[in-house]
């Protein structure tokens, strides 16, 4: 059942996404371009999803339990170090150049364009680089 969850829930965010115009990385890059010829199209989809998680999670959390799970996971991290400053960076930095992040990305794949599966090949690269040397780093540190 929770699989089946899961697939309804990335479904209707990749649907939204593509609605929304954030599968377009000239639509992103648009946004992002504030000096230039921005496009503030995507203040729209941020005005809608910031109330809706702000009251879902107010709903949701009330719950001793989640619908397919018998807990929350919810961060247990809320310092702001090194390792975050740097994911941030590297996040914009590739949101700002390309005009994708992770979730636009995996939706696009369906335009079969070049540039978005190279994307994403280097962000499953980056993501297993990461977790290597952050498990060799734990090593050096015990």
């Amino acid at each position: 059942m929770q699989n089946l969850f899961s697939l309804v829930c990335g479904i209707l965010f990749g649907v939204g996404l593509s609605l929304s115009g954030m599968t377009d990385p000239l639509v992103v890059l648009g946004f992002l371009d504030l000096f230039g010829s921005w496009n503030p199209s995507l203040i729209f989809v941020m005005a809608s999803a910031v109330p809706t998680t702000f009251i879902g999670y107010r709903i949701v959390m009330k719950r001793e339990q989640p619908l397919c799970s018998s807990q929350f996971y919810l961060p247990e991290k809320v310092s702001i170090d090194k390792s975050l400053i740097i994911g941030a960076v590297l996040f914009g930095t590739g949101w700002g150049l390309l005009g994708l992040c992770p979730g636009p990305a995996i939706a696009s794949l369906s335009s079969l364009q070049p540039k978005v599966f190279g994307f994403v090949l280097f962000m499953i690269f980056g993501m297993f680089a990461v977790e290597r040397a952050m498990s060799n780093l734990n090593k050096a540190t015990q």
